[in-house]
Parts: C-alpha cells; structure tokens; sequence
C-alpha cells in the first residue's frame, strides 16, 4: 500500500534529470518558513512539517501546486541564470557545432584536419533573381574570407537558387523546392524511413571524422540525440527529420560538387533550413502543416515557428518566433 502511495505521488517529469533547481529552492524555502511558523506552536508539529515538505519536494518536483507553470511564466530569466538554467529555448536544431573539449575522447576531428571549405559568399546586392550584381561579383576578387566555409559565410537563399534547389513557387510569392530535387531527395528518403538512421549513417552524413561505434542515437520522446560519452554532436525534433537530413546529404553529395567541403557545422544549418521546404512528411508519406507551437523545458516555455506531420505529429523543423 505504502509502494502504491509512493508511486501515485510520483511525477517523473518533474525529478530526476527533469527537476527545476529554481523550483525545487523555492519550494524548500517555502517549506522551511511554514515549519518554522508551525514550531512557534508545537516543534514536534513543525518538524513533521517541513519532513513531509521535503518528502514531497523529493518525490514531486514542488511543494506548492502549480509551481512549474508559475516558474516558467513569472520567474525573471535572470533568476533562471543563477541556478544555471538557460531561458532561451532548447530547439532541436540538427546538427550543431561539435565541443571541440570532446575532439580527443569521442574520436572527432580538429580543424587543422577538415578539408579546405568553399566560399558561397553572402551577396552584397542581386537582380531580384537571385544573381549577384557587378559590386557583389566584384567582392569576390578581394582576399578570401577566414570564415568560408562556416555557417555566417552562406548566404542559404542564394545558395539554394544558385543550385537549383528551390525556385519561386508558381501559385506564391514564396520559395519551393524544384520538382527535379525533390523527386531525388524523396528517393533517398523512402529506404531510410523504412531502415531508419543509425550513428554510422548520420556521421557519414555531416562528413566529421569519427568512430561510429563510439556514438550511438537516442531517443527523448520524439526527440533524436546523436551522442558519444563526452559529446552531443546534434539534435533532431524527430526521427522523421533526422531521416530527411541524412537523405538531403546523400542528394545534395550527388548535386552539388563541393558538398563534401564544407565543414559539419554549416552542413547542419543547411540541412536544418532546408527541411523546412518538405510538403510530405518523411515517415508516412502525409501532408505537412505550418504553425506556431510551443516549446516546454524545465523551467521555462517559447513560441516557435514549426513544420509539422499532420498523421504522425513528428516536428521536422522549428526555430523560435524570435528569430523568425
């Protein structure tokens, strides 16, 4: 009975890994301040008090109801700050910059040893078409940028229309994907969604030198997490766009001559933005929707701008309202 009490009284989305420091202090000094005001009475009374005060904190996450709503609408993000808590929201963004303080331990390669990237420049002025005008060709004869190669040297919507990747779409002034890599990128995704992705297959993918047996993926809800022991190279909203990342990279290897030069990094914002041009969902084959959903960590919660699979639910792209 008392095993049965217990497990009622436990909330594992609250304790555990998922416990909120901000939370957890507030609740104990909540606890502290009504024990003490019971020991002006009885002392047996309030060390009872603040005993079951904590047992609860321990088992649920909080003492007073409503604490985790209460948190993420009213604490300030400077309070967050000091229990190490980041406000800004955890997006699962795909492939992000590896922790080079990992390089040694999870097997990936340093900078000196990634192959020598290629400039897509950011233009300076186009046509209105996607062509670079006479002053943008012209900064490209001055000496070359240090960061080429990296994500701040892409410039994602030229890029794309340079390489016949997107085109403006024939019913909105907005951009699609050509029905040619569309068609090709749909081929590569069909065997993955049915095989699905393993560490081997995402490596290979994003082109870092490392051992596939030292990185394995793993699953948080619908979230994909490619990690070694030491490291966290990327983070996918969903098994569905994972597949549709790694089978973009085999399509893109085959479409663009200079793909296998760029490095991880700018790989991943490529792949990340892309994604969200897909109108069929990877896994299911279904219809896509655009929305505005929100984001829940421990302690706080965002608005993002999201593409969505309608049957399934998967995320394949989301990215804050804020940076929209």
């Amino acid at each position: 009975m008392n095993i049965d009490i217990v497990d009622e009284l436990q909330q594992p989305e609250y304790t555990g890994e998922n416990r909120c420091v901000p939370c957890t202090v507030l609740n104990l000094v909540i606890a502290a301040v009504l024990g003490s005001v019971i020991a002006r009475k009885s002392k047996l009374g309030g060390v009872l008090a603040v005993g079951l005060s904590v047992a609860l904190i321990y088992l649920r996450g909080y003492l007073v109801p409503g604490t985790p709503t209460l948190t993420k609408r009213y604490l300030p993000p400077e309070v967050l700050r000091w229990f190490g808590k980041e406000p800004e929201p955890d997006v699962a963004s795909g492939l992000g910059a590896v922790d080079s303080s990992a390089d040694a331990s999870a097997g990936l390669s340093s900078a000196d040893d990634a192959p020598e990237p290629v400039t897509v420049d950011e233009p300076t002025a186009t046509d209105g078409h996607g062509t670079a005008t006479d002053d943008a060709a012209a900064s490209a004869d001055t000496e070359p940028d240090p960061n080429a190669g990296s994500v701040d040297a892409i410039d994602l919507e030229a890029y794309f229309l340079e390489h016949d990747v997107l085109e403006p779409c024939e019913e909105s002034d907005d951009l699609c994907l050509t029905e040619s890599f569309e068609t090709a990128w749909l081929e590569e995704i069909d065997p993955l969604a049915e095989s699905g992705v393993d560490a081997a297959a995402a490596i290979d993918a994003f082109g870092f030198d490392a051992d596939p047996e030292s990185f394995d993926i793993g699953a948080r809800d619908d979230v994909r997490v490619l990690r070694s022991d030491s490291a966290v190279a990327g983070r996918w909203p969903s098994r569905a766009a994972l597949v549709a990342d790694v089978a973009a990279s085999r399509t893109l290897a085959e479409w663009v001559d200079d793909w296998d030069t760029y490095d991880p990094e700018a790989k991943g914002q490529i792949l990340n933005s892309l994604r969200m041009f897909l109108e069929t969902c990877p896994t299911d084959g279904g219809s896509v929707s655009i929305d505005e959903e929100v984001v829940e960590s421990c302690c706080s919660s965002h608005e993002v701008f999201a593409v969505t699979c309608d049957e399934t639910g998967e995320r394949l792209f989301e990215q804050p309202l804020t940076d929209v």
